[in-house]
């Protein structure tokens, strides 16, 4: 019971201490003002964010900010470094949005806190959104949109499944699987992308073998045409 008080104690000031998340989505949009190639997606199309979840969060839609089964399995606590934590969308989308540099408020243990409250404030489409419009994919483009048009001439919403696991790979080391600069390296992490898609039962093994690696049609008319 103690022990339960204390920790309830401590969350709460952590709660507190913290700020709001609210003002989340309009940092997206100033952020994408900033980045002035950046653009706005409406929605994050079905291929994109299965591969996405498949490999970066696979148990989105079951955590409330804080994948503490990811924390458990990789042997983590909340209060230990500044790294420790299931790496959620949510706390990588809090990274990226409150979190420029050596930020006072830059521990895990603060990061963990804000990825609940964005949980509880938004939905998880509202999420997805956000981080789609975020995150860097390489070669200067910000954004799903950028990025889809930007490497591959075509929105979102028509990418192919090798199209898809592409860009889904990205956003872990976009300098180091930039697919005009270092191909074979960004090959390989598509790969590992479509066998998480079999891994998390998100596609068939048959399926995956039909997705063609580093079919992708790279464009050198970076830009969206009908």
């Amino acid at each position: 019971m103690v022990v339960l008080l204390v920790l309830g104690v401590v969350s709460a000031a952590a709660w507190a201490l913290t700020p709001s998340v609210a003002d989340a989505d309009q940092r997206v949009r100033d952020l994408a003002a900033e980045r002035h190639s950046a653009l706005l997606s409406d929605s994050v199309p079905a291929r994109f964010e299965t591969a996405l979840l498949a490999t970066e969060d696979s148990r989105f839609y079951r955590h409330h900010g804080i994948d503490i089964l990811g924390m458990v399995r990789g042997g983590l606590g909340i209060l230990g470094s500044r790294e420790s934590g299931g790496s959620t969308l949510d706390k990588q989308l809090i990274k990226m949005m409150y979190f420029h540099g050596d930020h006072p408020l830059a521990g895990a243990p603060e990061q963990l806190m804000l990825g609940v409250k964005l949980d509880t404030t938004y939905s998880k489409s509202q999420i997805l959104r956000m981080y789609a419009d975020v995150t860097y994919f390489g070669h200067g483009f910000y954004g799903l949109q950028d990025a889809s048009c930007g490497y591959l001439g075509v929105p979102p919403d028509r990418l192919s499944w090798s199209q898809a696991t592409l860009l889904a790979g990205l956003p872990q080391a976009p300098s180091n699987y930039d697919p005009l600069t270092r191909p074979d390296l960004a090959a390989s992490r598509q790969q590992h992308v479509i066998d998480r898609l079999v891994a998390t039962g998100a596609l068939t093994h048959q399926l995956a073998t039909e997705i063609s690696p580093a079919a992708w049609h790279l464009t050198t008319t970076p830009g969206c045409h009908d």
